[in-house]
């Protein structure tokens, strides 16, 4: 009998696999993200359903935009601090959102928000807030 392991036999042929696996995986994640997201621009939501966190962190969207309907900003939350599981769908975040800056005028947590959509970076000067779509002023 050979003295050939299993590993010098189909080893190759498992990693490569593996990582065509893997890079269907965070192709699929990236779609449903821009799928998700473009809906939230689009039409306003609904947001459910929506992706996983961990679907969203692989698929490169690090942040989350949320708009306060208190004061009319637009802030981003980073995904990869959030205290929740990776399995945690991404519209359950919206209730514990608030806005530190109406908490701080009205002197509770206002905690009244809207998911505007998964951004791959902050906000910036370079990178300016989303806008919806249909009819934004």
């Amino acid at each position: 009998m050979g003295s050939r392991s299993r590993e010098s036999i189909y080893g190759a042929s498992v990693r490569a696999a593996a990582e065509t696996a893997a890079e269907a995986r965070k192709k699929a994640d990236r779609l449903a993200c821009e799928a998700w997201t473009m809906r939230m621009l689009g039409f306003q939501g609904p947001a459910q359903p929506s992706p996983t966190l961990g679907d969203a962190l692989n698929a490169g969207y690090g942040y989350l935009e949320v708009r306060c309907l208190g004061c009319d900003t637009n802030q981003t939350v980073a995904l990869d601090i959030v205290r929740r599981p990776k399995s945690t769908p991404v519209h359950e975040l919206e209730r514990y959102m608030r806005c530190k800056d109406c908490s701080q005028v009205r002197g509770y947590a206002y905690k009244r928000s809207a998911l505007v959509a998964l951004r791959p970076t902050k906000i910036s000067a370079s990178d300016p807030p989303s806008t919806w779509w249909p009819g934004e002023r």
